[in-house]
């Protein structure tokens, strides 16, 4: 029990500080929507090329393509947090290369303090200079902001990660259940579940349960939007194959989403506990990165019958949940009234 709490503690800390970065510090938002950027373009590329394409089917082209970019997680967060805080692309590229060999964090450390800076340094220098100082100036801050924070963060990073897979592994079924409906809410909140689980460098059965439950979740969100009247149609499929699509909409009506969400990622994490689903390419946490990778480290059949488990589960938890808020919903209305 007590590994149990010390891991959802952990985890419940690292999300309030990735949630205070993302809300309070200046232009948080684009830059973990950048370091969500950077997890598809190297980790859901060496999933699905490397561990499918690759070892599954045997084509050794793609093995190589889905290598190469699993290990360019930091090269690809100190370019695209930049990037997407407003730096040049010359500049923010010049991050990228500069912290080649560091992971995920430091690039996405190094990157966050260029996309400050960058625009400073373009706007003060001459035109004609700025691209070459900058280029400089950028690559050589970069490359020692990740060489200063990368003992520390990967220290703290692999403390917490193994944490949370001790705790799965002594109860898998409890852990599931916690750790399935913890990481769904974050996939449907304006947060970055593929973010936060690539920063903890989760693998193994806790991955496997964190990409289950976001697939499984979708089928939450969906029932949700659709007996509840949230949006049209479009907004529905839209929810379904990316929360973040419809952040207006979630926000707006965050107790029935998010509570409904919880017991839906609950379930499909439970599923995925009691089946051993592993999964062993991080930042992988999105419906559509979660319902493909498991296939890469387990049974296709197993792998279908996890996914069948979470779809049922995920919907019948949005059934439940359309019914309770809406009569929750109704006699608010009623009290005011």
């Amino acid at each position: 029990m007590v590994t149990i709490i010390s891991g959802i503690a952990l985890l419940l800390i690292t999300l309030a500080a990735f949630s205070l970065f993302s809300l309070k510090m200046p232009k948080g938002q684009a830059a973990m929507s950048g370091m969500a950027n950077a997890a598809v373009a190297t980790f859901l590329v060496e999933a699905i090329m490397s561990y499918i394409a690759g070892d599954l089917f045997g084509i050794s082209f793609f093995k190589d393509v889905g290598s190469i970019a699993g290990g360019m997680g930091g090269v690809a967060a100190a370019a695209l947090v930049p990037m997407g805080m407003g730096a040049s692309p010359v500049l923010s590229m010049c991050a990228g290369v500069a912290v080649g060999g560091y992971g995920i964090l430091p690039g996405f450390i190094a990157g966050y303090v260029v996309g400050l800076i960058g625009p400073v340094i373009e706007k003060k220098l001459p035109e004609g200079l700025d691209v070459i100082v900058g280029a400089l100036a950028v690559a050589s801050v970069a490359r020692a902001i990740a060489a200063f924070v990368n003992p520390g963060v990967t220290m703290v990073l692999s403390i917490i990660g193994k944490t949370i897979t001790e705790a799965t592994l002594t109860s898998p079924i409890i852990m599931g259940f916690l750790l399935g409906g913890i990481i769904k809410m974050i996939c449907t909140s304006p947060l970055s579940s593929m973010a936060l689980t690539a920063m903890l460098g989760l693998t193994g059965l806790p991955m496997g349960i964190a990409a289950v439950a976001c697939f499984g979740g979708s089928f939450t969100n969906g029932t949700i939007f659709k007996r509840l009247h949230f949006g049209n149609n479009g907004n529905v499929i839209a929810v379904m194959l990316e929360p973040l699509t419809q952040a207006d909409i979630v926000t707006t009506h965050p107790i029935p989403i998010y509570g409904s969400n919880f017991f839906g990622g609950g379930i499909a994490g439970v599923g995925a506990a009691m089946l051993g689903i592993v999964n062993n390419a991080p930042g992988t946490a999105s419906p559509i990165p979660g319902m493909l990778a498991p296939f890469a480290f387990n049974a296709p059949g197993k792998v279908v019958m996890a996914l069948a488990i979470a779809a049922v589960g995920g919907g019948i938890a949005g059934f439940i949940g359309s019914i309770v808020f809406k009569k929750f919903d109704e006699g608010a209305k009623s009290v005011r009234i």
